[in-house]
C-alpha cells in the first residue's frame, strides 16, 4: 500500500510517498531532507497535532488556548472535552498555563492572547 502525505516540516511542501507492508513502513520517498522522513514515518505510526481552541471566562467571553506541544491526533476530541469544561477568570497572560500535564501527559494548555 502506498500513501502519499505532504511535509508541512519545513516549506517545501514535499509530496512524500510511504510505501507499507501491512504495518511495516518499507520505503519513504519523496523528501528532500532527513526532517521529511521523520515527519512521514510520525505522520504515518502516530500522527500528532497542536491543539488551539478556545475557553470561556467568567464574564462570558472566551480565551484562546493552545498545546504547548502536540497531542496524539486520535486524542483530541477527548482533550477538547475536558479542556472545554474550564472556566477561566480574568487576568490571564499570554503564556499562563490554563490546563496543567492535561490527561498526565506531559502537556500543558496555555493562554495565547492578554485578557484584562
Amino acid at each position: 500500500m502506498e500513501r502519499e502525505i505532504i511535509c508541512t516540516s519545513c516549506p517545501m511542501g514535499c509530496h512524500v510517498t510511504v510505501t507499507m507492508n501491512g504495518e511495516e513502513i518499507t520505503s519513504i520517498t519523496g523528501n528532500t531532507c532527513a526532517r521529511g522522513e521523520r515527519y512521514a514515518r510520525s505522520e504515518i505510526t502516530n500522527p500528532t497535532r497542536t491543539l488551539t481552541t478556545t475557553v470561556a471566562l467568567t464574564d462570558g467571553g472566551v480565551l484562546p488556548v493552545k498545546s504547548d506541544a502536540p497531542l496524539a491526533k486520535k486524542e483530541i476530541p477527548h482533550y477538547l472535552e475536558q479542556i472545554h469544561e474550564v472556566i477561566v477568570e480574568r487576568p490571564v497572560l499570554m503564556g499562563d498555563i490554563i490546563l496543567e500535564d492535561i490527561d498526565g501527559n506531559g502537556v500543558n494548555i496555555i493562554a495565547t492572547q492578554n485578557v484584562f
